[in-house]
């Protein structure tokens, strides 16, 4: 059962890397495109207008606007769905394993946000912009990571994922705060109506998932123009999907819209999204422009914050007894994860989007994102091929658990049965 175990986690592996791949290749089309005598049909597509109707329900906006608040909230979906799995019945369900990563992630978050503020806070336009270098992404990072193969210690990719995990947390928390808008009362009786049906669809173990994805939309078509984005109608989804059932059974919603959500999300929405949102006029730009506010503020936060944060909060829960180092994992190497951690891409460009949604800047903020994410991949790779052992140890997987790489543990035909969740 432990190879079928394994070989689940490794073909997930193998579809996120070439998710990242094709991630990157998105970017690269979006920039050759952008600086082009094309130009002028990036600019079209970019600002096609789609229309909805249904009724007396109409719904306007130009495509980068329906990728960036329709398609990116199946992507918070799937970064619930995520979470949820791992602190219920993953890699985070064991109380021991959570301290590292969670302060790893908090230091992560605190170190590169106060970074940026000591840069931009004297100026209000620029301030907001602090969420930006607060970000990892999970894909790119271990991505990254997992070039350098049975060289890295199993707990070492563990730690990492952990740590992105949170990390998303603490994202969806800013989102939350920040941009959750003020409700007016059509609108709040709204959310609460669809709170409370997705409430008692997981009480009552509802098993069909369409049910909670069509609240989801009830919520999405909701929160447009009320101040909500409309993303967090996937993150409620999320947080409702049942994950055990009282009942015996093989069917689980959470996972089976997992599954089906991982390809979508890995080989269709984050590059679009990617596509979208990267297509920067390099002739606009400077290296000057890296050294004023607000980019020197976003690529210090991740190329300097982040790696400061992440491991100084993991060494001082490692030295006040509250967490401790896996026995095949020296600081060397958490060093080195924090510096991939510094590689911020999709939702370190998506809290771009949302801090400067207008003409502000959000083309100087997109680039200071991208050169302070290759950046970390770099200095990360370097230091962590410098630092690696030349072979992993002989009790060592190379590939990680299939609950940590998006696939729940499973046996030949039953999955743990408990209480709704």
């Amino acid at each position: 059962m432990r190879k079928r175990h394994f070989i689940i986690a490794g073909k997930t592996a193998s579809m996120d890397q070439w998710g990242s791949l094709m991630m990157i290749g998105a970017c690269g089309v979006a920039l050759l495109w952008a600086n082009t005598p094309l130009r002028p049909f990036y600019d079209l597509v970019h600002h096609t207008p789609l229309s909805i109707s249904l009724g007396g329900f109409s719904l306007e906006k130009p495509l980068v606007v329906w990728v960036n608040e329709g398609l990116m909230a199946f992507f918070f979906l799937a970064v619930a769905l995520e979470i949820k799995r791992e602190i219920l019945e993953g890699h985070l369900s064991a109380q021991r394993q959570i301290f590292l990563p969670a302060f790893a992630a908090l230091g992560g978050m605190v170190v590169p946000a106060t970074l940026y503020l000591l840069i931009n806070g004297n100026n209000p336009e620029f301030s907001r912009g602090w969420p930006i270098p607060t970000a990892t992404d999970i894909a790119l990072s271990l991505g990254v990571l997992s070039l350098f193969g049975r060289r890295v210690p199993v707990e070492l990719k563990l730690f990492l994922a952990s740590l992105a995990i949170f990390d998303d947390l603490g994202g969806i928390l800013i989102i939350v705060l920040l941009h959750g808008g003020h409700l007016s009362l059509n609108v709040l009786a709204v959310t609460v109506l669809g709170l409370v049906t997705l409430f008692f669809l997981n009480r009552f173990d509802v098993t069909h998932a369409s049910l909670y994805i069509v609240i989801g939309i009830f919520l999405w078509a909701a929160f447009q123009d009320s101040g909500i984005h409309p993303t967090l109608a996937g993150l409620m989804v999320g947080a409702a999907l049942p994950l055990r059932l009282h009942k015996d059974g093989v069917y689980v919603p959470l996972h089976f819209v997992e599954r089906g959500l991982h390809p979508w999300v890995t080989f269709f929405i984050v590059p679009l999204f990617a596509f979208f949102n990267t297509g920067i006029v390099l002739a606009d730009f400077t290296f000057s422009q890296l050294l004023v506010m607000p980019s020197l503020g976003i690529v210090a936060g991740l190329v300097v914050g982040k790696p400061l944060g992440i491991f100084s909060f993991a060494w001082l829960a490692h030295m006040s007894g509250i967490a401790r180092l896996g026995s095949h994992v020296t600081w060397r190497l958490v060093f080195g994860v924090a510096l991939l951690g510094g590689i911020g891409f999709t939702m370190a460009l998506f809290l771009n989007a949302l801090a400067f949604p207008h003409n502000g800047n959000p083309e100087t903020g997109r680039m200071a994102v991208l050169i302070g994410s290759l950046l970390s991949a770099v200095i990360g790779s370097v230091w962590l091929h410098v630092h690696l052992p030349a072979k992993q140890s002989e009790d060592q997987s190379d590939e990680l658990p299939a609950e940590r790489m998006g696939q729940p543990e499973m046996t030949d035909g039953e999955i743990t049965n408990g209480e709704t969740t």
